[in-house]
Parts: C-alpha cells; structure tokens; sequence
C-alpha cells in the first residue's frame, strides 16, 4: 500500500489519524505467513480493521492524498484476497489498546500496556420520573418543584437538561414535558449531537435527522426505537453511558447510567446538577420524610381524604398502584401520591416504568427498591399515611 511506504516520510495532518491506521494494519500482519492456512482469514480482518479505521478518520483526512491512496489500496487488497465487506476483525491486543471508542475495553487497553491494575468500572444510575421524583447518582430520593429548565447532568462529555410545568393549578407538583441532550464531540468517536424530545415528539433521531453519531460501523453512538413515539434507548459506546427515554400520558421519563468517573468530570462552575447534588432545599416539595397532599391548589384536611378532588381515595389510590407494583418500596408510595395529587393514571405506569428503567440501567440489584425506615408501627412494611398539622401527609422517606 502506498499509505505503508510513505511511514515516516510523509507530512501528515496532525487531525487526521491515517498514519496511525497504517500502523496498526502493519501491527496486525507482521506476524501472519502466507504458507499457513488461516493466512486469508487473518489478513482480511486485519483490512476491515483498517477499513473501519480509514471510514472513522473520512471527515478529517478527505483532503490528504495518503488517505485517499490507503482507502484505493484496501479496496484492491480485499478484492485480490476476495475478502468481504461485512466480518469480523482483527482482535488482537494491539487493535483493542486503540479501541477509543469503547469505554469498556479502556481497563483491558492501559493493562495490556503494562499500566497498574485499575479496578472495575463504577457506574452510577440517575432517574426522574413522576411529579417530578428524582433518584439521584447517589441513590438519594426526592420529590421537587424545580419548575422550568433545570440541568440533570453537566460535565465534559454530556449535558442533559428538562423541562418542568405544573400537573395541577395552583400546585408546586410539576412534571417533565421536554428533555434536552447534549453528546460532546469525542475525538474520532463522534461529532457533538444533540437530542431533543417534547411532549408528543419523542424521536428516533437527532435534531440533524442521524440516528447515530461517528463511524455507524462501530456505532459509538446511536438510537433505537423501542415503541414508536413512545420509548426511545440511546447507547454512546464511548463512554460506556446509556439513556432511557419514555413518554407515558403527557409527560417524559428519563433514566441514565454512567460511568462514575466521567460523572465527576466537570468544573467547579458545573456544580448544579440534579442528578448529582439533588435538588435545592427550597425546590423541595418532602420536607423531613413528609410530602404534603395538594390537589387543585389545596392541601386536603383529613375529613376530606375520603372524597379527595383529584377522584381517588387514599384506599382506592393504594389499590391502583398495588396492581402494578407488588413491592410497597418508594416507586409504590410516589405513584400513591401522583394519584392522590393529579388523579391521572398514566403517573401509576410512569412510576412501574421508572422501577423497571432501575432493574434494567442500576448496577446494584441489592439498591434497587429503596425502602422507607423501619418504625415500631410498621413503615416500610406497609402504606403509612399521618395527620400533621391538621394536613394529610404521605411519608417518603427524605434520603439526605
């Protein structure tokens, strides 16, 4: 290939990486003999490797001539040795030490090359849900008003941000109707994409109508529609993150799972994000484990629990949640308060949704029901509703 000949010789662009492409291909067939029998199996995924190396670095190289003459040559090359287009790899160590677009194998990348033993990623889970109920990267859950755009994450390789109004009139309860994502551009894995979904617009794609961010071969990053306008996945490979996005009535869902140590990449004028500090004191809505019921703008006096505004009773409001969750942990009692507060039955799948998005993204299957404290009557086993001040009040517990 012309691209080998010219190592060390040629002025290359420092943006674009075809020299280190060229490298590696040598890497992976320096080795190979032409007398053994697995000869053109090894070196046809060797040139799809350089083949999907030369596509990641098309943007950057597409006015160098050495790139242009190494795309010319692999082309040749997988026709004489009728290799296909579609296969696998090369899968040795010297490919997986350049994976930079998989977070997962950067553990495995800085081991093969002699660097100290790392310990096991750490991931974290952050979800919101509900009026809104927010589960913080440090399983503290909370329930707040944070009414118009607050930011849920905010470092160096992503931003999330949404939108909350009002449920009911008169009511601190409120509820996301859009949600903003920001995927920062990330060496050759990806371009900066952006994502956007509103109540009734939750689509399969980026606000520049891609689907996917990068080479789609390695499809570090991408989108998958799981129920059309209703439930969308996005995996950014490269940094090891995944998103769930659902609409369920007329309002949005999130839940996230991140690598910790890229969660604490951010500056100090960073430090306001949700998912990370909880929300501020005064956008709390429990205060000290209680949340006060509000319906149409009122907080219920107990002789009017029985015939609350929103339709359901406390009794009716627990049998509703029962149905769909069978654990009386945290998710049940938000989704007792959603109903008792907005009377609307989309905020019961939106509560069993946003405990399913926690089995399916948190990395801790014992941390997945949170619980309310144990008490000597009986918190935590069961429903436990008090009278304060004259108010009805659903206890959550207040995760500080």
């Amino acid at each position: 290939l012309t691209a080998i000949s010219c190592l060390g010789d040629c002025e290359l662009h420092t943006s674009c990486g075809i020299q280190k492409c060229t490298t590696d291909f040598v890497s992976f067939t320096s080795h190979l003999n032409a007398a053994l029998k697995d000869f053109d199996l090894e070196f046809c995924k060797a040139l799809r490797a350089y083949s999907v190396c030369t596509y990641r670095n098309s943007k950057v190289c597409r006015g160098n001539l050495v790139y242009h003459s190494a795309v010319l040559g692999i082309g040749d090359l997988m026709t004489q040795r009728n290799c296909t287009k579609n296969g696998p790899t090369s899968s040795t160590n010297s490919e997986m030490t350049h994976d930079l677009c998989n977070y997962s194998g950067h553990t495995e990348a800085r081991e093969h090359q002699g660097e100290e033993m790392t310990p096991p990623t750490t991931y974290l889970f952050c979800g919101l849900f509900g009026d809104p109920h927010l589960r913080t990267f440090k399983d503290h859950f909370q329930t707040c008003k944070v009414e118009g755009a607050w930011p849920l994450i905010d470092n160096k390789y992503l931003s999330v941000q949404v939108t909350n109004v009002p449920v009911v009139p008169g009511s601190s309860a409120t509820a996301t109707n859009k949600i903003t994502i920001i995927f920062k551009s990330y060496q050759d894995c990806t371009d900066q994409k952006v994502y956007q979904a509103m109540t009734d617009d939750l689509p399969a794609a980026f606000v520049d109508g891609t689907t996917s961010g990068g080479d789609e071969n390695t499809r570090s990053l991408h989108i998958v529609e799981k129920v059309s306008g209703k439930y969308i996945e996005m995996y950014a490979r490269y940094i090891g993150t995944t998103v769930y996005i659902r609409q369920l009535g007329h309002y949005l869902t999130l839940a996230i799972r991140m690598p910790q140590e890229l969660v604490m990449a951010f500056e100090e004028s960073q430090d306001l994000q949700l998912c990370l500090n909880g929300c501020p004191s005064s956008e709390r809505i429990d205060q000290s484990g209680y949340l006060p019921l509000a319906v149409m703008g009122k907080l219920l006096p107990w002789d009017a629990a029985s015939h609350p505004r929103s339709g359901y009773t406390l009794e009716t409001a627990t049998t509703k949640c029962h149905e769909k969750m069978l654990v009386k942990d945290i998710y049940f009692y938000s989704c007792v308060f959603d109903l008792l507060t907005t009377g609307d039955d989309n905020f019961t799948a939106a509560a069993h949704s946003a405990l399913q998005d926690v089995e399916a993204l948190h990395p801790s299957k014992e941390h997945w029901h949170i619980f309310p404290r144990s008490g000597d009557d009986g918190v935590g086993r069961d429903s436990k509703f008090c009278v304060s001040l004259g108010l009805l009040c659903l206890i959550l517990v207040p995760y500080l």
